[in-house]
């Protein structure tokens, strides 16, 4: 069976960042090298069940700009399989906001629905081949019977179906004659196998729905496991990308290609799931939000979809570039949202011009300041500095010599600043005005405060000031807006929705997260399971909790007259208040609305409480800087790097480190010296990372004493499930003190140890008997929740429990309590 050859791609976009080398990009350059393939192709294949949003733009990186850098073909396929999820609506969205990251598919542009009919062909061919069958087993049975990872599966009754008695059966379910889910058709593969993937796994099943494409031409529909790999062998796809989750689905992959003779074949590569903290991605979750209106819908600036990170004034520059600073491995990761709010601050810096804008104003009587226009400069000198070309731009896309780059801005007696620039009694240390005190105007001179006027409830409602001359000093600065000409305005100060990083995750009362709460993995990880989310179901809306309640602030004041000329999508950065944009939505002409893009600088931390206090002073000389982030995971491209330690960051990843890590590592010499003894194979990356996050601190006072050669089989043991992360930096943080082998800290303190049959059982029992109602809707159907008991069990056995032995334990007792 032949896949099509070569075609030309469309140009990529020549401002995208490059994907890091890593063990992809080394696969994809031998096969160049050896001829293996003729050119690179892959494919971005969302199913259209909603909108796209920050989870999609690594993995949709990681597929185009790939297939750009050599040379390739990418295509965007729409695995619409579900006729229950998906819509048109959903489709265009996700193809609108992937044209808006900059990907450009050309005529590449796939539905799997167009293929039901080769899928369904494919079957039959299956059939008849003897390496399919027709199975009539309930499914409590069919699950029963595939037994294990201790007990093989046993053979159901009809597995032994002649070919002519199943291609008889299944075209009878394709005309219909039956109801959903009385049959299903299998892969005939190895009851025995120790992947449970390969135990006769369901092809197709009955599901009666209109399709939004097909109508009601249908009533049988493929499983992921059966149109994923066809799919990429029909379209020619190269290098099939996916995540760690998929990594035993490839064996049903591979079994397909050999049993169908696809010449040439794809393949399938899985790299490491990046999740991103401070946020959900679930679909019913975030439906949630809207529905119980915490946030206006799915173009709510505080959402992770990209039409409101889009709303938000986020350019596609800025995403692209947070994707290119993730970097592949092979481990799965969890990212500090800093990580990208520090994208979007480079990317503005040097975007935005800088204006003027007050957002809680107090008036101010300035004696002896004649009304007059300035003209100030849109940016500062550090901007000016390191422009490229020398020029700069300004409102409108042009680009100018910076003595061109100039607004008027008229300027009076009467001022507004903000009401936090003016104290009547001052904290120590506080720089801005007050009575008796000077401060200097924003390109205007300096002003001392006489008098202040109080309401009756003693706020101040009135200042009065004098103009001083060119010999005073002042040490502070602060913005202001001529109160003549000022124009009125909302301002949304939009911040981070959630205030603990795993809103998912299990809190203490006052919201600091029990532990580190690593991702828990389903033994049962069904991808159609998964996707067929059960819409009757509860959402569990504990995550509720967890809202930021100052997640958004409106206030009303004035900006500077300057920008009414202005385009409306103008980025502005109003000076030593954030970066803003006029809201795409409801914002008028004579009604201005401004949306706060993102903060100057990074307010978050990992203290208690989840966040730092903002500095007294927001810093009159730190708006065009870049701050760095701190915390683990946050390293960003605004840290410059000399050349040898940008070529330290290029070794590192293309061994397999995280960019992120990488960066961290090259700046550092006692994690350099460290990872000298590290050893260059598949566990690299993961070494990297628990030098950075876990021994960075006593690598720095000499007070780690393991080697880290020592690591890599703990790594090893680590990625082929042999122990649970918790206990491996158990071992890890024992072995830095004692210098002892990892595996060895964990044979002699007995950290793997299995959890007796009784305590898994009754740990068991109170996970099912604390969530009754999750029980109840795993009864009624949905059965991904057995993913949910598995980490609750696995949390409460202290992570030492066997995954394998948690899911047969689950197993009876969830099936017991039908």
């Amino acid at each position: 069976m032949t896949v099509p050859g070569p075609t030309p791609l469309p140009a990529a976009s020549e401002h995208s960042p490059d994907v890091a080398p890593n063990f992809i990009t080394e696969i994809i350059e031998r096969d160049l090298q050896s001829g293996k393939v003729p050119q690179v192709v892959t494919r971005f294949p969302p199913e259209p069940s909603g909108y796209a949003h920050l989870g999609h733009v690594f993995a949709s990186f990681l597929d185009f700009q790939t297939a750009a850098q050599y040379g390739g073909r990418y295509h965007l396929r729409m695995d619409d399989t579900n006729p229950e999820l998906a819509t048109q609506e959903y489709v265009d969205a996700i193809a609108d906001d992937l044209k808006w990251l900059g990907w450009d598919w050309g005529e590449h542009f796939y539905y799997a629905s167009d293929y039901f009919d080769r899928y369904y062909a494919f079957a039959e061919q299956l059939v008849m081949q003897g390496d399919a069958y027709v199975d009539s087993v309930s499914a409590d049975e069919m699950a029963r019977l595939r037994g294990d990872p201790r007990t093989p599966g046993t053979p159901s009754p009809y597995r032994d179906r002649t070919p002519e008695e199943n291609l008889e059966l299944l075209r009878r379910m394709k005309a219909g004659e039956f109801p959903d889910g009385s049959h299903v058709l299998r892969a005939k593969i190895d009851l025995g196998s120790p992947n449970m993937k390969l135990r006769d796994p369901v092809l197709y099943r009955i599901l009666r729905g209109h399709h939004y494409r097909q109508g009601d031409t249908w009533c049988i529909y493929p499983m992921y496991d059966f149109q994923h790999p066809l799919q990429d062998a029909i379209e020619g796809v190269t290098h099939s990308m996916c995540s760690l989750e998929f990594v035993d689905n490839r064996a049903i992959y591979d079994w397909l290609m050999e049993a169908l003779n696809f010449e040439p074949r794809p393949h399938q590569y899985e790299f490491g799931r990046r999740g991103l903290e401070y946020t959900i991605t679930s679909k019913r979750k975030l439906r949630r939000l809207i529905e119980g209106q915490h946030v206006t819908g799915w173009d709510d600036p505080r959402m992770p979809t990209l039409r409101a990170q889009r709303r938000l004034g986020v350019t596609p520059e800025a995403v692209r570039s947070f994707a290119a600073q993730i970097g592949v491995s092979r481990t799965n990761r969890t990212v500090d949202l800093a990580v990208y709010e520090n994208a979007v601050r480079e990317d503005l810096n040097h975007r935005a011009p800088r204006v003027m804008a007050v957002l809680d104003p107090i008036r101010v009587t300035v004696a002896g300041l004649d009304a007059q226009t300035l003209s100030l400069p849109y940016w500062p000198h550090d901007v000016v500095a390191g422009s490229p070309d020398g020029l700069v731009g300004v409102p409108g896309g042009s680009r100018v010599p910076p003595e061109q780059a100039v607004r008027d801005v008229p300027i009076g007696p009467e001022l507004l600043i903000e009401r936090e620039d003016f104290s009547a009694a001052p904290p120590k240390g506080y720089k801005r005005l007050t009575p008796g005190g000077t401060v200097r105007l924003r390109g205007a001179g300096i002003i001392r405060a006489e008098s202040f006027e109080t309401d009756a409830d003693g706020t101040v409602t009135h200042i009065h000031a004098t103009l001083l001359g060119e010999g005073a000093k002042a040490s502070g600065v602060i913005h202001w807006v001529d109160a003549a000409h000022g124009i009125p305005a909302e301002f949304r100060l939009y911040d981070r929705l959630f205030r603990v990083p795993n809103p998912e995750g299990e809190h203490s009362p006052e919201g600091e997260q029990v532990d580190d709460l690593e991702p828990a993995a389903d033994p049962h990880f069904d991808p159609d399971e998964a996707a067929l989310e059960d819409t009757a179901a509860p959402v569990d809306a504990a995550f509720l909790r967890y809202l930021n309640p100052d997640s958004l602030k409106v206030t009303r004041g004035v900006v500077e007259s300057s920008v009414l000329g202005d385009p409306p999508d103008t980025r502005y950065q109003f000076e030593r208040q954030g970066y803003f944009w006029r809201d795409p939505v409801d914002s008028r002409e004579d009604a201005l609305v401004f949306g706060r893009i993102i903060t100057l600088k990074d307010t978050w931390g990992r203290g208690a409480g989840g966040r730092e206090q903002r500095a007294e002073s927001r810093g009159q000389k730190g708006e065009s800087t870049v701050p760095t982030v701190e915390g683990k995971a946050a390293e960003t491209r605004a840290v410059v790097l000399s050349p040898e330690q940008e070529q330290e960051v290029a070794r590192l990843t293309g061994l397999g480190a995280a960019e992120a890590d990488a960066r961290t590592v090259a700046r550092d010499g006692a994690l350099l010296a460290f990872l000298g003894t590290a050893v260059h194979d598949a566990t690299f990356g993961q070494v990297v990372s628990w030098t950075v996050n876990d021994l960075a601190p006593g690598l720095r006072s000499g007070e780690v004493r393991v080697e880290a050669a020592a690591l890599a089989p703990l790594a090893a043991r680590l990625a082929h499930g042999g122990v649970t992360m918790r206990v491996a930096r158990t071992a890890l943080a024992q072995a830095a003190a004692s210098g002892d082998a990892p595996l060895d800290v964990i044979e002699r303190e007995g950290l793997n140890a299995g959890v007796s049959g009784d305590d898994l059982a009754r740990a068991v029992a109170e996970a099912l008997a604390a969530h009754p109602d999750r029980v109840e809707a795993y009864h009624a159907g949905k059965t991904a929740l057995k993913g949910f008991f598995t980490g609750v069990v696995m949390r409460a056995t202290g992570g030492k429990a066997e995954p394998q032995a948690v899911a047969a334990a689950l197993d009876a007792a969830l099936d017991a309590g039908r």
